[in-house]
C-alpha cells in the first residue's frame, strides 16, 4: 500500500505538462462553449466573462495548447485557421501528448462557425504573441484582426473588439510604430460611433488620446477630446484612463484645478491591482498641486508600494515647502533621469517660481524689515543683478497677494506688514466650500450608480421572479469582483 501511494504522489514531470495542459485546453473548450451560447442568445454578458476568464488563463497558454485550440475552434484548412496557424510555433516538446489528451474531448466543429468565435481565436493569438514578447508577429496578426472586423457589425463582438483594439495599439507602441495607425484609429472611432459601439467609443477615444500624448500634441488631443461624443461610462478602467489623459491635457493648459481633480479622481477609481497606474497618476497629482501653491500630505508617499517610486516627487516637495531654491536644483539634477522618463521635467521647471515664492513668504513672515540684498542671498539667487532680481520678484509676489509687505525704494528694503486673523478673510469659506463640492459630487456619483430592479412599485414579486432576481444580483456582483484591472 505504501508504495502504491509514493508512487501515485511522485509524478514524473512530462506527466505533470500533460495533466496541465489537458487542463487548460479544457478551461479554453468551456470559454469556447460559453462563447457560442452568448452568439446564439445575444447575451453580451457571456461573453464579457468569457474575455474575463481568458486574461486570468493568459500564463497557463503554450503553443501546442494554442494549436490544439485552434484546430477545435476553427474550421481546418479555412483562411482563418491558415492564418492564425502561422503565427503560432510548431514542434514543441509534449505536441502529440497533448494532441492524444484532447482528442477524446474534442467535440466535431458545428458547420456554422459564429463571427464571436473566430474574432476570439484572432484575441488570444495576439494575447500569446505580446506574452512571448514577438512583437513583429503580433504587429501582423493585429492588423489583420482589425481588418476582419471592419467586416462583422454585431454588438455581442464589442466586448472582444473593444480589447483587440487595445492590444493592437500596444503592439504599434512597443514597436515604437504608434503613428503609424493613428488613421486607423479615427477611421475606427468613426465607425464604432456610426454603430453606435459605445464601449468601442471610449476604447478608442482613450487610445488615440494616449496616441497624441505620446508625440506631445496635446493641442490636438483637446480638440479631439472637446468634439467626441459624450455618453455614461461602460468600463471603470477607460474611465480611470480617460480622466488620467483629461488631467494631463489640463495640466499643460495651466488648468490646474481642473486637472487636480481628475488625477485625484482617476487615482482614487483605479483598482488597488493596478499599481503602475496609481503610481503614475499620484506622480501627476503631486506636481499640480505643488503648482497650485499645495503641500501633498505625507501618507500620499508611504503608499504601500510607492514609496520607491515616488522618492524623487517626496524630495522635490521638500524643497518646494522649504522655499530652498538650491535645494531644489540639487534634486532636479539628481533625478533628472527619472523626471524625464516619467515626462515631468517641464512641469518641474514650472516649479521653480513657486519655490521662490515660498521662500519669499517665509522671509516675510520672519522679518519685518529686510534689504533686498539679504532677500536675494536667502533665496540663493544666482544671477548678474541678483538685487534687481530680488526686488521683481518682491513686486510681482506683492502684486499677486503672496505677500503683505511694501517695497522700501528709498533704502532698498522690503516691509512686511503685520499678519492678520485669517479667519477674518474669505480663505476658511473658500476650503469649506470646496469640501462640500467635493462631498456632493461623490454623492451624486454614487446615486447615478444605483441599480434597482424594474417594476418593483408596481406589481408584487412571486417567489419564482424573487430567486430568479437574487440569481442576477449576484452574478452582477460576482461580474463586479471579477473585473478585470490587467489592461491597467
Amino acid at each position: 500500500m505504501t508504495q502504491d501511494v509514493e508512487m501515485k504522489e511522485n509524478q514524473t514531470p512530462s506527466q505533470s505538462i500533460i495533466s496541465s495542459t489537458t487542463s487548460t485546453m479544457q478551461h479554453l473548450k468551456e470559454i469556447a462553449a460559453l462563447i457560442d451560447t452568448g452568439s446564439y442568445t445575444k447575451e453580451v454578458r457571456r461573453i464579457a466573462r468569457a474575455v474575463r476568464l481568458t486574461i486570468g488563463l493568459r500564463r497557463k497558454i503554450t503553443g501546442s495548447v494554442l494549436s490544439s485550440f485552434l484546430d477545435f475552434a476553427l474550421v481546418p484548412g479555412s483562411e482563418a485557421h491558415s492564418r492564425l496557424s502561422s503565427f503560432v510555433p510548431k514542434g514543441e516538446e509534449y505536441d502529440m501528448e497533448v494532441d492524444t489528451a484532447s482528442s477524446a474531448t474534442q467535440a466535431a466543429p458545428s458547420k456554422h462557425l459564429p463571427a464571436e468565435l473566430e474574432i476570439y481565436c484572432y484575441f488570444i493569438v495576439l494575447l500569446f504573441l505580446i506574452d512571448q514578447k514577438k512583437y513583429n508577429e503580433a504587429k501582423a496578426c493585429s492588423s489583420a484582426s482589425i481588418a476582419r472586423l471592419k467586416n462583422v457589425n454585431r454588438r455581442t463582438i464589442d466586448v472582444i473588439a473593444s480589447r483587440l483594439f487595445f492590444y493592437y495599439s500596444l503592439s504599434y507602441e512597443l514597436t515604437g510604430d504608434l503613428a503609424e495607425i493613428r488613421g486607423t484609429l479615427l477611421a475606427l472611432h468613426h465607425s464604432a460611433t456610426l454603430r453606435h459601439d459605445e464601449l468601442g467609443q471610449e476604447t478608442l477615444l482613450n487610445l488615440l488620446l494616449r496616441n497624441y500624448l505620446h508625440y506631445n500634441l496635446y493641442d490636438q488631443a483637446e480638440k479631439l477630446r472637446s468634439k467626441a461624443p459624450r455618453f455614461e461610462a461602460h468600463s471603470n478602467q477607460q474611465f480611470c484612463r480617460y480622466l488620467f489623459y483629461l488631467g494631463k491635457i489640463r495640466t499643460i493648459q495651466l488648468e490646474y484645478t481642473d486637472a487636480k481633480e481628475s488625477l485625484l479622481q482617476a487615482a482614487r477609481k483605479a483598482p488597488i491591482a493596478a499599481l503602475g497606474f496609481r503610481i503614475q497618476c499620484n506622480k501627476w497629482a503631486i506636481l499640480v498641486r505643488l503648482l497650485l501653491g499645495e503641500i501633498p500630505e505625507r501618507s500620499i508617499f508611504t503608499q504601500k508600494g510607492m514609496e520607491k517610486a515616488l522618492r524623487p516627487y517626496f524630495e522635490l516637495t521638500n524643497a518646494v515647502r522649504i522655499g530652498d531654491l538650491e535645494l531644489f536644483r540639487t534634486v532636479q539634477e539628481k533625478f533628472s533621469d527619472t523626471f524625464s522618463q516619467d515626462r515631468t521635467h517641464n512641469l518641474i521647471v514650472r516649479l521653480r517660481h513657486n519655490v521662490i515664492r515660498t521662500g519669499l513668504r517665509n522671509i516675510s513672515i520672519s522679518y519685518s524689515r529686510i534689504s533686498l540684498s539679504d532677500v536675494a542671498q536667502k533665496l540663493r539667487l544666482n544671477s548678474e543683478n541678483p538685487v534687481a532680481d530680488a526686488e521683481s520678484i518682491v513686486a510681482k509676489a506683492i502684486r499677486d497677494g503672496a505677500i503683505d509687505a511694501t517695497i522700501d525704494h528709498k533704502n532698498g528694503c522690503m516691509v512686511s506688514k503685520e499678519t492678520g486673523d485669517i479667519y477674518s478673510t474669505n480663505e476658511p469659506q473658500t476650503a469649506f466650500n470646496s469640501r462640500i463640492a467635493f462631498c456632493l459630487n461623490m454623492h451624486n456619483e454614487a446615486v447615478r450608480a444605483l441599480r434597482f430592479p424594474p417594476n418593483t412599485h408596481k406589481e408584487k414579486e412571486s417567489d419564482e421572479k424573487r430567486r430568479e432576481r437574487k440569481q442576477q444580483e449576484e452574478e452582477l456582483a460576482k461580474h463586479m469582483a471579477e473585473e478585470d484591472d490587467d489592461d491597467f
